[in-house]
């Protein structure tokens, strides 16, 4: 069966409960008095509520109204949030630089809203020291307590160790405030490129007299 609703001569019942351009309730009406009104106004009869006793069917341009219907259907996609897990992988012994490097991906992932899989590695004697894992996850959270939160806790899981962090922020918030400050950065490049070179003598007053 179509999901496309019954217009016009593809109606098929006796009588219609109508509703006009502007949601107006017309009333209960013969269907061959909607289609005169339709042909009027210069726009389709469509049924909106097929199951109904007697069926609703709306006066309105189905043509648009289905162009405006796929572009919202359309925007919708294109904002909808996508719950996305990263991981990052980390060494029980790792040196600060590569310490403070890892953590700036875990702050960039936060801040974009999605959830982070922390997996500690463990290599050969590392693994009876499995608390040098579980101070490393410990520490990583408490740096980023700001943006996220520990969603899993650590667990050992062969010779790794996981832990989940998830955002404080929603992924459509974080996609909204991206989109802000790109359309700001936008905004501040286009007034860089309008204002005067520095330096450049401003014009002087015109003469009053």
């Amino acid at each position: 069966m179509s999901a496309e609703p019954r217009i016009n001569d593809r109606i098929r019942v006796p009588e219609v409960r109508l509703v006009g351009p502007s949601g107006e309730q017309v009333g209960i009406v013969p269907l061959a008095k909607a289609l005169e009104l339709a042909q009027e106004y210069d726009l389709d009869l469509v049924e909106v509520a097929a199951n109904a006793r007697p069926p609703v069917c709306k006066l309105m341009d189905y043509g648009k109204f289905k162009y405006e219907s796929a572009m919202k259907a359309r925007e919708a996609r294109k904002n909808q949030a996508h719950t996305v897990i990263k991981e990052m992988k980390l060494r029980p012994k790792i040196d600060p630089h590569d310490y403070d490097t890892k953590k700036g991906h875990v702050v960039r992932f936060l801040k974009q809203g999605d959830k982070v899989k922390i997996t500690i590695m463990f290599r050969g004697r590392e693994q009876s020291r499995p608390e040098l894992g579980y101070r490393l996850l410990q520490r990583l959270a408490e740096d980023v307590t700001d943006l996220g939160f520990i969603e899993s806790n650590p667990k050992q899981d062969g010779r790794n160790m996981i832990m989940v962090l998830g955002p404080h922020k929603k992924k459509t918030e974080a996609m909204a405030e991206a989109r802000e400050a790109q359309a700001a950065r936008k905004a501040e490049r286009t007034g860089e490129i309008g204002e005067a070179p520095a330096g450049e003598p401003a014009e002087p007053p015109a003469d009053a007299g």
